[in-house]
């Protein structure tokens, strides 16, 4: 089976599912805009051919560009498992005439107004939106929803760029955040304790399902740097508040008629008890999560996916033996790391619950804690215990500490 992959080798993730898919007997082709050789070696391990393009936010050239270039091959999957290429992979199905995803209903993925209009209309409870092309737009939108609102782009992806504005003055000076963008997205201010919903689907079936609980919420955390954010893992999803969210996550995705693949859900749990609708999107989540989801049950979900895009089938196990959280940390100072402190300790009391250590080294250049959620590293932990894993990801939060200068 030929299958075309968008992106083989970014974000990091990309390459273990690129080998997922060879190691369940496609053969992978590679489709992106950096050269062949700058690919990472998993990637290249696993491509059957590859085909770069100047540019793949060019998606009219694109699409030319790969139909004169599969010639007389029969192309049986195209496969984007990156945000900013869902539709592009869409409009390359329809033109190579494969299954899938096609082009209207990737839109409704990707845009977050488009989303929640149909998410609403299926009578889902979704945080009350509109979409703004100016600044007049979004003080109109802002005011008639009702402050305090979230002002986000349209076609973003987690946080990033998300501000929150509690009156007209905090708009005024938050607009200067998103004014780079051509469309976004103005929508109530939900409170409430905010949560994943990430599955592994099949011809609109649930086969694997996975919450996880950020801590502290991403708004907060994307907004302070010296916070080390958590993502976690839950193994027990009986809890009657994770209940609702995976109730509200059945119901969301037959409203936007999912049918095979990834996705990943963001909701809320309100202090009345409610599971409010935040965003979807048809790919697996970033940050490593897909890492933190194998950690819960020593399986392979990269595989995992392969398996069920391929062949219908998912022979994974669903068995939920720990909670696992990626905590993520941000240097103290500008420039390069100059020091690192704790990690010794922080091994030495709790490493038989470490199961994974990537840190910049001594030297490298500091990343932008805004950019990239992932910072400057992160550590990953994992106890069958759910306060026992709080505890330990607290501690790494608080004692392991690097220096940059």
């Amino acid at each position: 089976m030929n299958v075309l992959m968008i992106a083989p080798g970014y974000p990091g993730e990309m390459p273990y599912f690129c080998r997922g898919l060879a190691r369940r007997g496609a053969r992978v082709y590679g489709l992106s805009d950096v050269p062949e050789q700058d690919l990472p070696p998993l990637a290249r391990e696993h491509l059957s051919g590859y085909l770069r393009v100047p540019n793949l936010t060019d998606e009219d050239a694109v699409v030319r560009a790969v139909v004169a270039g599969v010639g007389g091959h029969q192309i049986a999957r195209v496969v984007c498992l990156w945000e900013p290429g869902v539709v592009l992979a869409a409009r390359l199905r329809e033109a190579l005439q494969v299954p899938g995803m096609p082009v209207a209903q990737a839109q409704t993925f990707r845009n977050k107004d488009l989303m929640k209009q149909k998410v609403t209309a299926a009578g889902i409870r979704t945080a009350r939106h509109a979409s703004a092309t100016s600044v007049a737009q979004v003080r109109e939108a802002a005011h008639a929803i009702g402050f305090p609102v979230i002002v986000k782009p349209i076609a973003g992806a987690g946080s990033m760029d998300t501000v929150k504005a509690a009156s007209a003055e905090e708009l005024e000076r938050a607009l200067a955040r998103v004014q780079s963008y051509d469309e976004v997205n103005v929508e109530e201010f939900i409170t409430g304790e905010e949560f994943t919903y990430d599955t592994i689907c099949i011809a609109g079936r649930v086969v694997y399902e996975n919450v996880c609980y950020y801590r502290p919420n991403p708004l907060i955390a994307r907004s302070t740097e010296w916070i080390s954010p958590q993502t976690i893992a839950l193994r027990d999803l009986s809890p009657k508040d994770v209940q609702a969210g995976i109730a509200l996550g059945h119901d969301v995705l037959k409203a936007l008629d999912f049918g095979t693949g990834f996705t990943h859900m963001e909701w809320f749990y309100t202090p009345k008890g409610e599971a409010v609708f935040g965003e979807i999107a048809a790919r697996p989540p970033g940050a490593h999560t897909v890492d933190l989801m194998n950690f819960v049950g020593d399986i392979d979900l990269f595989d995992g996916y392969a398996e069920a895009d391929l062949t219908g089938t998912f022979s994974g196990s669903l068995a939920r033996k720990y909670n696992a959280a990626n905590i993520f940390k941000r240097a103290q100072g500008t420039g390069r790391i100059r020091r690192i402190e704790g990690l010794e300790s922080i091994m030495a009391r709790f490493g038989e619950h470490i199961v994974h250590v990537d840190l910049l080294p001594v030297g490298a250049e500091r990343r932008n804690w805004i950019q990239t959620l992932v910072s400057d590293g992160y550590v990953v932990v994992r106890h069958p215990d759910l306060q026992a894993c709080y505890e330990i990801a607290d501690a790494i939060g608080t004692d392991l500490q690097l220096y940059a200068s």
